[in-house]
């Protein structure tokens, strides 16, 4: 049976309440929001604090709010326990919501599944009567919750019309990700046995059916330009890529679009020099355009190391620099940023600084010096500059 609006909400099966007073049953009169999400899940902890202030605003409206942690990443269940609450130790100190912790599968069966959401941050609202209201992303709940609150939402066509599309989406989604499963299970002993003919067999399987997969356009083209590094096939696959990136306005499509150019851990020689720096210029450009280094918009950290490769690799070491210390600035924006990836980031991004300016950098407490032969491109346009120079 589908969950969906109008269904009646799942019983709530957790093994732990981790924080706040156990919940059993959902109390008739009461609103409820629960909230599916994971401490390794960055968009949800950047949404955990609007749900403390949809907390505070609704509970004299009758709002309750339930985290259920159902997907945590341990070996054992006591070891994802203890990690949730020393998380939620360190960060949220003061939450004033509870938090149920569930290692059996049970919730997700339920919930997620039932519903066809496939993915965390989820909420699910409970209307007064005990009837799901309104499952989606928590940062759609500004929108619905007032509506949920008087009344109103679950007999409009905006809600009907919402909830037909969300489970449309899901069970596509759902047949991708079982279609993936049958490929990775081709692909996964391909790449392990380092036989790249095999694994561009089966990525091209995936492209073929799911065109708009982002995993898999990257990878053919990543493996055909640096693995069988046959430019003859690899260079009209990248430029589809680098086109279709544009054409979709996407910042993440475009800049591992441009990685495949301008990542200093490949050896990029064997490039046409020319066109290789045309295709980084258009898509360094774009990515500029929509995230601009003065605007305020988040995560330049994941796209601005390569676009500055770019740049220090096109002979701009000033804008090279200049954009890595804006990627490392951002680190610092108002989003939460999990700690691991955080550290993985700013490491990478302090050596580029090191290797643009030639001298040991540091950023907090990360520093880091030069690297020997960094990077190959740009020393050989420096030798080939001085020939002829010479």
């Amino acid at each position: 049976m589908v969950l969906r609006m109008e269904s009646p909400a799942p019983p709530i099966k957790v093994e732990n309440w981790l924080r706040g007073e156990p919940l059993t049953s959902f109390q008739p009169g009461k609103v409820y929001i629960v909230e599916f999400w994971a401490t390794w899940c960055g968009p949800c902890a950047e949404v955990m604090p609007h749900l403390v202030e949809l907390q505070e605003k609704y509970k004299d409206s009758g709002l309750e709010l339930l985290g259920v942690a159902a997907c945590e990443q341990a070996p054992t269940a006591n070891e994802a326990r203890t990690t949730l609450d020393a998380w939620l130790t360190d960060k949220f100190s003061n939450l004033n919501y509870r938090i149920g912790f569930d290692s059996t599968g049970e919730m997700n069966k339920l919930w997620m599944d039932s519903s066809f959401s496939v993915g965390i941050p989820t909420s699910f609202v409970v209307d007064r009567d005990g009837h799901i209201a309104f499952i989606g992303h928590p940062m759609e709940l500004d929108d619905v919750l007032p509506k949920v609150l008087n009344g109103s939402w679950r007999t409009s066509d905006e809600a009907k019309a919402a909830d037909t599309e969300r489970i449309d989406s899901g069970r596509r989604e759902m047949r991708e990700r079982t279609l993936t499963e049958s490929i990775l299970a081709k692909l996964r002993p391909a790449m392990e046995a380092e036989d790249w003919a095999k694994a561009v067999s089966a990525v091209e399987e995936a492209v073929a059916v799911m065109p708009d997969d982002l995993r898999f356009r990257a990878l053919h083209a990543e493996l055909l330009l640096h693995k069988l590094r046959n430019l003859q096939t690899g260079l009209p696959v990248l430029r589809q890529f680098a086109r279709d990136a544009i054409d979709k306005n996407d910042e993440q499509w475009m800049e591992w679009a441009l990685r495949q150019l301008f990542d200093p851990a490949n050896d990029n020689s064997h490039f046409p020099s020319a066109e290789r720096l045309a295709m980084g210029k258009e898509l360094s450009e774009h990515i500029l355009a929509l995230n601009p280094p003065q605007g305020d918009g988040g995560f330049k950290y994941l796209s601005y190391g390569t676009v500055a490769q770019y740049y220090y690799e096109s002979g701009n070491k000033d804008r090279a620099i200049e954009l890595i210390e804006v990627a490392l600035n951002s680190l610092g924006g108002p989003q939460p940023i999990p700690d691991e990836l955080k550290q993985d980031v700013t490491s990478t991004l302090v050596e580029a600084l090191a290797n643009y300016k030639g001298e040991k950098a540091c950023y907090g407490t990360v520093c880091a010096t030069p690297q020997d032969g960094f990077p190959i491109a740009s020393k050989r346009r420096q030798r080939s500059k001085q020939q002829k120079e010479g």
